[in-house]
């Protein structure tokens, strides 16, 4: 039910099920999906309200799912249903409110495929699960004083759209990497080491990230909404990224 609580059957996870198929030599399948929540901001105190994705992200063998809209939550939850391997899905709890167009249709979304949420021409802002909404709120921010930000977000952590990363900041020459999780050994500096490797050359100012702060979270209202970025911090990062400070 909660993310937080992961470690309870840690070792069926990442010990188990994302060995399994390679242990046997590929005979044996593990089609299972693990739907868990994440997120603060929702007064639930230090052990409800982690995000703690890093942790499987970094295990071989188990593919990372996190949507930030409801069209792509069911695309890629039927894409993790059809898929013979373990499959972590991720639903942010702050998104189980927001509401948006789902076709009664069929229709899968790929993973390892990123969404430009946003296109933009002076700086890339990549963010994950609920960080998304809060860069498309930067971004409305920003374009009050010219500044043009394209949002992506990767919807998988693994499979990772690493290409679709490093062509938005090639564009923009500009990156920071927005993500709810710790930054200390994320998710943040995972996809700001992408950007380092593919695009440096046309980087006009240093990657930054930004990430959950180093504390446990807080039950505190006022303490608990300093700890996770927020789009007005978001904003502050770009504008001097872009010398608008």
């Amino acid at each position: 039910m909660y993310l937080d609580f992961v470690t309870v059957c840690w070792d069926q996870i990442a010990n188990q099920a994302a060995k399994v198929h390679y242990m046997s030599g590929g005979r044996l399948k593990v089609p299972i999906v693990f739907r868990t929540n994440l997120g603060a901001t929702r007064r639930s105190a230090a052990q409800h309200s982690q995000s703690l994705h890093a942790w499987v992200s970094h295990v071989p063998g188990l593919k990372v799912v996190l949507p930030s809209t409801p069209y792509d939550t069911k695309g890629l939850l039927k894409t993790a249903l059809r898929d013979d391997n373990p499959v972590v899905f991720f639903e942010d709890k702050l998104n189980y409110q927001v509401k948006g167009p789902v076709p009664e249709g069929e229709y899968t979304i790929p993973f390892g495929v990123a969404d430009i949420k946003r296109a933009g021409t002076d700086i890339t802002i990549i963010a994950t699960s609920s960080m998304v909404d809060v860069a498309l709120q930067a971004a409305k921010i920003l374009e009050q004083v010219g500044i043009s930000v394209e949002v992506v977000d990767p919807r998988t952590t693994y499979p990772l759209d690493k290409q679709a990363i490093i062509d938005s900041v090639k564009k923009t020459s500009r990156a920071i990497v927005v993500d709810e999780g710790y930054e200390r050994y994320g998710v943040t500096a995972e996809i700001a080491s992408v950007i380092a490797d593919g695009a440096f050359y046309y980087l006009d100012a240093p990657v930054k990230r930004m990430g959950a702060m180093d504390v446990p979270v807080p039950f505190s209202p006022a303490l608990e909404d300093l700890t996770v970025p927020t789009p007005e911090s978001v904003a502050a990062m770009a504008k001097m990224l872009c010398g608008r400070v």
